[in-house]
């Protein structure tokens, strides 16, 4: 299996929890001159700094799920088969007064092999989310907000067993979209409502192959009446429009947890009421403190997304309209919180 990697993908991980973490880290340390210490300053910088440190907060996890099926001499026959789901969630977040700042990442990569064939994969995201809010006194439940969302994946993606091109690949397509708004944030539910009537929505298809396609939404490339490339297809489209989403947790049994969050987005110019949909939910249970389970499903549509499929049985794939995306998930292993 191909990997490809660009230097974008650390810079866009690592940027903004490097640049928190570095500025709660050196929260904690005090000014003072070599020669002379002013003792009643110099504590109450102290406590200045510990108690912006108590305001910031992380969370941080990191786990795998496996399944695993052998035969030997199995009289109701079967393949043998080996599945692992690697994943990482994590979490900073400030708030001070009337500022509100979070972060969250999230990466996934799964990987099935099975006798007889070649190895596939099962699950692939980089997901990056960004919401910085102000509201006007400590008790109002909301806040001009803004917000930045950044999602990909790591390796080529097939229409499995054929394996000679992919239909996608990292950066293609990546999103990224960059709005401002109001966010709600209900007292007492872990509920968050976010409505932008100006969000930026940027497509990136940088596998000019894809490109040149018209894959995701881009523009085709133009070519002659014999199938030659006269201008390679576009790489970025962008489009301005109204995005909705909404995030809600809770404990809905004993140590079983819901997590439910769903986002509408549709563009100003193309196609105005056309609207994309990605709604993930997932039920995670605690056995104890490292294993966990969880069951989940992901619905996507939009609009711009073809898909591939071999119509006529002669070995190429044909680009077809869009279709509903929908992908569910059950898997148990251990995870470790930090």
């Amino acid at each position: 299996m191909k990997f490809k990697f660009a230097p974008l993908l650390p810079i866009l991980l690592v940027l903004i929890f490097s640049v928190s973490s570095s500025f709660a880290s050196r929260l904690s340390k005090t000014i003072s001159d070599t020669t002379s210490v002013d003792s009643a300053k110099n504590d109450s910088i102290k406590e200045e700094s510990q108690d912006m440190l108590m305001m910031w907060s992380k969370k941080n996890s990191l786990g795998v799920n496996m399944s695993e099926v052998a035969f030997v001499n199995w009289n109701a026959g079967g393949n043998n088969s080996i599945s692992a789901l690697f994943y990482g969630n994590f979490e900073r977040k400030l708030q001070k007064n009337l500022l509100l700042w979070k972060t969250s990442a999230t990466i996934r990569y799964g990987l099935n092999a099975q006798e007889g064939r070649k190895v596939r994969k099962t699950d692939d995201e980089i997901s990056l989310n960004s919401t910085y809010g102000y509201r006007r006194d400590s008790t109002s439940n909301f806040r001009y907000s803004a917000k930045f969302n950044f999602k990909t994946q790591f390796a080529d993606g097939y229409k499995y067993p054929q394996r000679d091109k992919s239909i996608s690949s990292f950066m293609a397509p990546g999103y990224i979209f960059l709005g401002v708004g109001a966010e709600y944030t209900a007292p007492k539910e872990d509920l968050t409502v976010y409505a932008s009537p100006l969000t930026d929505k940027s497509t990136f298809v940088l596998d000019q192959r894809l490109a040149n396609e018209g894959m995701f939404g881009v523009a085709p490339a133009v070519r002659d009446s014999i199938g030659k490339i006269i201008t390679k297809g576009e790489n970025i489209r962008t489009e301005v429009g109204v995005l909705l989403t909404s995030s809600f947790s809770k404990e809905v049994f004993n140590n079983v947890n819901l997590d439910n969050q769903v986002s509408f987005y549709t563009d100003y110019l193309n196609k105005f009421g056309n609207i994309d949909v990605d709604w993930e939910l997932k039920l995670n249970l605690v056995v104890n403190e490292f294993v966990k389970a969880n069951i989940g499903s992901h619905l996507i549509y939009d609009d711009d997304v073809k898909f591939k499929e071999d119509t006529d049985d002669d070995g190429t794939l044909e680009t077809l309209g869009p279709k509903i995306q929908f992908k569910q998930l059950l898997g148990v292993g251990v995870m470790y919180e930090f």
